[in-house]
C-alpha cells in the first residue's frame, strides 16, 4: 500500500505501540485518528505529532462501548472523509493465575483484547468492502502462539486474535474484496510498557531477546504489514522458530523446550506499567 494521503484510526493510540505507529505514518503523510481513553495521554499525543506537521484528529473512546465505537465511526468519515487502515491496538493485561483475579478480570480482559475488534471492524469493514479497499491489523501476541501461565486468558484471547484475522482474510477472498487486507501483528516481550520486567530464561531470551522499544513493532506495522503486505509478522522475527519447533516435535517435547527456554516462568519478574494497565503495550 501507498501510504501517502491515507486515513488511518488506531485504538489506544495515545501512548506505546500505538503512538509510536502514529509517528510512523505521519512520516509517511497519512491523516490520523487516535482513540484513547487517557484523555491527557490523547492531548500530550496530538500536540506531539503536530509537532512533525501531523494531521491529527484525538477522542476518547472505551472501545468496549459499541455505541461509541458506531458514533466516532461516523466521526471519523466526517473529519478524516474515508478509513482506509484501522490498527486494532488498545488493549488489557492483568498478570496472575485463573485463580488469582476475579472473573470481572478476566471479563475485562476478553472485553477489550477481543469482543472490541468485533465492534470495530463491524464499524468499518462495510465501506471497505464498498470500495474493495482497506487494511485492518490486528495486534496479537507472541501469547497468541503458546501458552504462558500467569497470563492464560491474555494468551486466549490474543490466539483468537489472530485466528480472527486469518478468517476475516478468507472470507474477503471468498467475497472477492481482494483489495481488503489483514494482518495480525505478534510482539514478544517488550522492555517497556504493559510487560515491563516480564522475560524468558537465559536460554530463551538468546533465542528471542526482549523488544527493545515500540518502535520496532511500529515498524512492523507500517513496514511489514502496510506496505509489503505481510500476513503475521513477528518481532523479533526468532518467534518464527516456535512455529516450526510446534510443527517438527513431538507435543512433549515441545512443551519441555517451553520450560527450558523460560515461558513457564516469564511472568514471575512481571511489572507492567506503574498506571492501569489499559492500552496495548
Amino acid at each position: 500500500m501507498n501510504l501517502r494521503n491515507k486515513t488511518a484510526i488506531i485504538t489506544g493510540g495515545a501512548m506505546g505501540i500505538g503512538l509510536a505507529t502514529a509517528k510512523r505514518l505521519i512520516k509517511e503523510d497519512c491523516i490520523v485518528t487516535l482513540w484513547d481513553i487517557n484523555e491527557a495521554a490523547l492531548k500530550e499525543a496530538k500536540q506531539e505529532l503536530e509537532k512533525i506537521n501531523g494531521r491529527v484528529f484525538i477522542h476518547i473512546c472505551d472501545v468496549t462501548d459499541k455505541n461509541r465505537i458506531n458514533e466516532l465511526a461516523k466521526t471519523a468519515y466526517d473529519e478524516m472523509g474515508d478509513v482506509d487502515i484501522l490498527i486494532n491496538n488498545a488493549g488489557y493485561v492483568k498478570g496472575g493465575e485463573i485463580l488469582e483475579q476475579p472473573v470481572e478480570i478476566w471479563e475485562a480482559t476478553i472485553d477489550i483484547n477481543l469482543t472490541a475488534l468485533v465492534y470495530t471492524i463491524q464499524a468499518f469493514l462495510p465501506k471497505m468492502y464498498e470500495n474493495d479497499r482497506g487494511h485492518i491489523v490486528n495486534i496479537s501476541s507472541a501469547a497468541g502462539m503458546l501458552g504462558d501461565p500467569g497470563l492464560s486468558v491474555y494468551c486466549a484471547t490474543k490466539w483468537a486474535v489472530w485466528g480472527l484475522t486469518e478468517s476475516l482474510r478468507f472470507e474477503a477472498f471468498n467475497n472477492k474484496k481482494f483489495g481488503v487486507k489483514y494482518s495480525s501483528i505478534h510482539p514478544s516481550f517488550l522492555a517497556k510498557g504493559l510487560f515491563a520486567g516480564a522475560k524468558l530464561g537465559p536460554l530463551g531470551n538468546l533465542i528471542v531477546p526482549l523488544v527493545k522499544d515500540h518502535d520496532v513493532i511500529a515498524k512492523a506495522i507500517v513496514e511489514s504489514a502496510l506496505k509489503k503486505g505481510s500476513y503475521s509478522p513477528k518481532r523479533p522475527r526468532t518467534l518464527n522458530l516456535v512455529l516450526r519447533l510446534r510443527a517438527a516435535l513431538p507435543d512433549k517435547l515441545f512443551q519441555k523446550v517451553l520450560v527450558v527456554m523460560g515461558v513457564t516462568k516469564s511472568m514471575k519478574t512481571w511489572k507492567g506499567r506503574t498506571t492501569d494497565n489499559k492500552e496495548e503495550k
